[in-house]
């Protein structure tokens, strides 16, 4: 028991198999006693050595049948099991992580990888304009869902903590791939000009001008021109040319339409200087710049060589763990345990089954009665605080009219844009001077009523400000400080400006989000990966320390990097790569392992359709409903006729709509699903009876907003309050007078001194 972490004295028991075994790898890096319960005949991930042992580490393992009394006293003695079914169990969180969750048309349907990437609303913006959409690298979809079930599983556990009720958490990798991995209906980053993804145009637009890549001496790089002073910085890197002189320039829809000038005059600039060259000189002119890595370049780049990002066990080099806390990595400790590997030791622990008295409270909102400080901007900082603001926290978003958070950027000009009111729902408003004395001192006054402050600035930032750890501490010890920044908060490339793109470059991501054949066609560039579920780590890890509170009453700090959620989310990837170099590469559309696994044309206007046969059963299916006779009962045999059989599923798949098609071979027990576009979702029949969407106003937008609901489905956990986002320092009054006590008087010469800004 490693007793500085946050987790330590939470027993977790781990029932899945595959599914949701990094939701317990997470609550175990945190310091939970996490015990995995597998069969006799051992999990069917251990089948996968490389998986098992990326996603199973720091965790304890016994053998046991479930229908044993040793069972049910160790789930006597635990607080939250995870499993991947419907369980009943008084008095537990129980966390049930499934494809499609345990109600709804869709919970009997088979899934993989790519089925949810389709359906949920991913793959439709992935790839280039008049090619075939392009699916994701990676597992993404399955990694970003058992961070979603992480995040549910603490809400539940601190509703517990709170009540005394348990509950049952019902948690849908469909449902989280649609709202973590990249929402439609969620915040984007600045490049979109306030635009959700939702009201983005039907098919895939050429979005490879928001953040452009260029070839250079030795490789490719990435820039972000976004904000004017970047754009300034690179109007000197050119050499300051009359061409682009025009002060119209400095406004980004003017930029863009210009790209068609100024992107071949970059490409000119880079062309003869190496990646090292450019992302120098782009620190020196305040351009954001990126490299993009290989995965071999990855696993030896100097950043997360000094963050010990990395760890080798066995032999095996793996990411070592998602986030800092108390300035100390939650890596691995322990190595994944063999199987049955301590039966011994925890049965000895077990004790009799007591008596439960089952509470049952009504549905409430967790996080009632807890204060967050939100300095958070674009991206991730809004969805970190809204994650906190829609389970009941008051969070108050602090943010100067002279340094305006850059999500409120939009094309218009419009006071608010959709995008911001998703990413700051249920949040206050104070505009408040943090470069001025007086600010400083109204935010540590509030610091010393609150609970948690967020930020994501570049590190130093808060310090340089006299509003770091150290400083609050002095006036709060049990305040919690959480920081995300691109790289971390320490290392050689800790103080480089980044952005989500910027960080897929040098996190090996970019270069493997490409087709096959085109070495130039990279498609991430309209993904906003990973600041959603960057955010979810962080939220655990913030949650994980306001439990340790209850029991020790001290505070702490929580760091993320965006970088190293990345390489989390591809563990046993990296891990095979460190042992089989070049193992790690574009995979495109055509998936390894078997045949048929790929994207296929259906009826009407780019229409798509996911095929993803695991085994010779599913091969046998889908036989079945193609009326295809090949005699092929071998995944090798497969692979090697993948043309013959790939024509053959077009061939049918040509002749459908694609919901016909996908409904066809699930009913047949296929993994396949449509490509759905974001709008479609709202239609979408799983999601509209698990009650996936609520109607979100706001009275600066004309019309309802379609919001997600809740990060899960729960017994006891209320739905979101659905509060408008603020404009700037719209609650400043309020905040001065009703949190801080000050008299009207008072807070009008705050604001009359601009110290304080109000709107309204």
């Amino acid at each position: 028991m490693d007793t500085h972490l946050p987790l330590t004295g939470v027993r977790v028991v781990d029932r899945t198999d595959g599914l949701g075994e990094m939701t317990s790898r997470l609550l175990a890096d945190l310091g939970a006693d996490v015990i995995r319960v597998e069969p006799t005949g051992g999990a069917a991930s251990r089948n996968d050595a490389l998986y098992y042992a990326t996603h199973n580490a720091n965790k304890r393992a016994v053998a046991l049948d479930t229908t044993d009394d040793a069972y049910r006293r160790l789930l006597a003695g635990a607080d939250i099991l995870i499993t991947n079914q419907h369980e009943e169990h008084p008095g537990l969180v129980v966390v049930a992580i499934t494809d499609y969750g345990l109600t709804g048309p869709y919970a009997g349907w088979q899934a993989t990888e790519w089925t949810h990437l389709a359906l949920g609303g991913v793959l439709c913006r992935s790839g280039l304009p008049g090619r075939e959409p392009l699916l994701p690298p990676g597992s993404i979809a399955y990694e970003s869902a058992s961070a979603q079930a992480a995040w549910a599983a603490l809400i539940a556990y601190w509703n517990k903590l709170e009540t005394g009720a348990g509950d049952l958490v019902d948690v849908s990798v469909y449902e989280s791939t649609a709202r973590v991995f990249d929402p439609g209906f969620g915040i984007g980053g600045s490049a979109t000009g306030g635009v959700p993804a939702v009201d983005g145009p039907r098919g895939r637009p050429d979005a490879r001008h928001l953040y452009p890549i260029f070839p250079c001496a030795d490789g490719w790089v990435r820039i972000c021109v976004l904000a004017p002073r970047q754009w300034q910085g690179m109007f000197t890197w050119l050499g300051s040319p009359a061409e682009f002189a025009d002060p119209e320039l400095a406004k980004l829809g003017k930029r863009f339409a210009a790209a068609g000038a100024i992107y071949p005059a970059i490409g000119r600039l880079f062309a003869t200087r190496t990646r090292e060259q450019i992302v120098a000189e782009g620190q020196q002119h305040g351009v954001p710049t990126a490299a993009l890595l290989s995965p071999t370049e990855v696993l030896s780049a100097e950043q997360f060589a000094a963050r010990e990002a990395f760890t080798s066990i066995g032999g095996v080099t793996m990411p070592n763990g998602f986030v800092e806390v108390d300035g100390v990595r939650a890596g691995v400790r322990t190595a994944a345990p063999s199987h049955g590997e301590h039966n011994g030791e925890v049965l000895a622990e077990l004790s009799d089954i007591p008596d439960i008295s089952v509470m049952s409270p009504g549905p409430r909102r967790p996080l009632r009665g807890l204060r967050v400080l939100d300095l958070g901007v674009i991206v991730v900082g809004a969805e970190l605080g809204r994650l906190f603001a829609d389970m009941g926290a008051e969070v108050i978003k602090v943010e100067n009219q002279a340094f305006p958070d850059g999500s409120r950027q939009t094309f218009d000009g419009s006071p608010i844009s959709a995008s911001f009111a998703y990413g700051h729902r249920n949040k206050l408003g104070l505009g408040l001077n943090l470069r001025s004395d007086e600010g400083r001192d109204l935010f540590k006054q509030l610091v010393a009523v609150s609970d948690v402050v967020l930020s994501n600035f570049k590190p130093g930032t808060l310090e340089s400000l006299g509003l770091g750890y150290d400083a609050l501490s002095q006036v709060n010890p049990g305040i919690i400080v959480a920081d995300s920044s691109a790289f971390g908060p320490t290392g050689p490339w800790s103080r480089r400006l980044g952005y989500g793109p910027l960080v897929r470059a040098s996190a090996g991501l970019s270069g493997l989000w490409r087709y096959r054949d085109d070495a130039a066609g990279y498609s991430d560039a309209s993904t906003i990966y990973p600041d959603h579920v960057a955010a979810r780590y962080e939220a655990v890890a913030i949650l994980a320390k306001l439990i340790a509170r209850r029991r020790d009453g001290r505070g702490g700090t929580v760091s993320v990097s965006q970088a190293e959620i990345i390489l989390g989310q591809l563990s046993h990837q990296l891990a095979r790569e460190s042992i089989q170099p070049g193992s790690l590469a574009p995979v495109g559309n055509e998936g390894a392992g078997d045949a048929p696994r790929g994207i296929y044309p259906c009826a009407g206007d780019d229409e798509w359709l996911v095929v993803t046969v695991r085994g010779d059963t599913d091969w046998r299916r889908l036989s079945l409903v193609l009326g295809i006779d090949l005699d092929l009962p071998t995944a090798s045999d497969r692979i090697a006729h993948r043309d013959r059989i790939d024509a053959a599923v077009r061939e049918w798949t040509g002749r459908r709509a694609p919901r016909q098609a996908m409904t066809e071979l699930q009913a047949a027990g296929v993994p396949a699903a449509m490509m759905q576009r974001v709008p479609e979702l709202l239609d979408d029949p799983h999601l509209t009876h698990r009650g996936f969407f609520r109607t979100m106003h706001h009275p600066r937008i004309t019309g309802p907003m379609p919001a997600e609901n809740t990060p899960a489905i729960f017994r006891y956990v209320e739905e979101p309050e659905l509060k408008p986002a603020p404009v700037m320092g719209e609650h400043s009054r309020d905040v001065l007078i009703r949190i801080l006590g000050l008299r009207e008087e008072q807070a009008d010469a705050l604001i009359t001194a601009d110290v304080v800004q109000q709107f309204s």
